[in-house]
């Protein structure tokens, strides 16, 4: 389990000046409406950075007043936790990283088919993986609950 941390943790200083720099290219919106699944709520989207299979996506969407963003990058080889892919959400309001929240994640595939798993703490990022490989969109949905006692969801399609 300490080495899975590690590696982790590796990867996250590997790839964390991209995820920190501006983003330009994330301009745009895209409303996913309703609410065409069990939990409810909004999945619409204000950008997004898609790229080929293998590539990395990244888009922020505000949810209640906070800022989530939502990034998946394709596992590399041997940090495969979960899935093919590892799904990185943030939870920021006014610029600072909310921290102590519980965040569950929740992915319904191309087929219907769902997943539901809790995110783990990665530095100000919370992650797990899924398995998105595979042909199609995929819902890619969050719920959190501030200490306030609120909860909150919303949502993205991956790849748009």
């Amino acid at each position: 389990m300490k080495k899975y941390y590690l590696l982790t943790i590796a990867v996250l200083c590997l790839t964390w000046p991209a995820l920190a720099a501006p983003h330009d290219d994330m301009k745009g919106s895209h409303d996913m409406g309703g609410s065409g699944h069990k939990m409810g709520g909004s999945m619409g989207g204000n950008g997004h950075n898609s790229m080929g299979s293998g590539s990395s996506f990244m888009t922020t969407k505000a949810i209640d007043g906070y800022d989530v963003s939502f990034h998946v990058m394709k596992a590399s080889d041997g940090m495969q936790h979960g899935g093919s892919h590892n799904l990185m959400v943030k939870i920021e309001q006014g610029g600072a990283v909310i921290s102590g929240l519980v965040v569950n994640s929740k992915v319904i595939h191309p087929d219907g088919s769902e997943e539901t798993k809790p995110l783990m703490k990665m530095g100000d990022w919370l992650s797990n993986g899924y398995d998105l490989g595979h042909e199609g969109e995929h819902q890619l949905m969050v719920l959190f609950k501030t200490s306030d006692g609120k909860k909150h969801f919303g949502g993205v399609k991956y790849p748009q």
